[in-house]
């Protein structure tokens, strides 16, 4: 049973960071999803996968749960966000590349 811990990423409903701080862990679907021949709907038997969703405030409490319980997990660490700093004054700038037009 491998699980994954990683920091989700907001939502793209999101300007803000809201639950994106903490950690989730997560588990790996063992079998493929298959859809319901009636419904059309897709459907799995396996619960933990789809189901199962343990969140943590911080990376280390989710690494010493899974240690503690036997679960094999891949640690992905999120990338670091690039930040592009612009102030308004900027649009008006005597050395700006591209002449400011209405």
């Amino acid at each position: 049973m491998l699980a994954r811990i990683f920091r989700p990423s907001k939502t793209a409903m999101q300007s803000g960071k809201g639950k994106s701080l903490g950690w989730v862990l997560e588990f790996e679907p063992k079998d493929a999803r298959r859809q319901d021949p009636l419904m059309g709907w897709t459907q799995t038997g396996d619960t933990e996968s789809s189901q199962v969703v343990l969140a943590f405030e911080t990376k280390d409490e989710a690494v010493r749960y899974a240690d503690q319980h036997g679960i094999a997990f891949q640690l992905i660490d999120p990338k670091p966000t690039k930040r592009i700093l612009k102030a308004y004054a900027d649009n008006f700038a005597f050395g700006r590349k591209v002449p400011w037009t209405h």
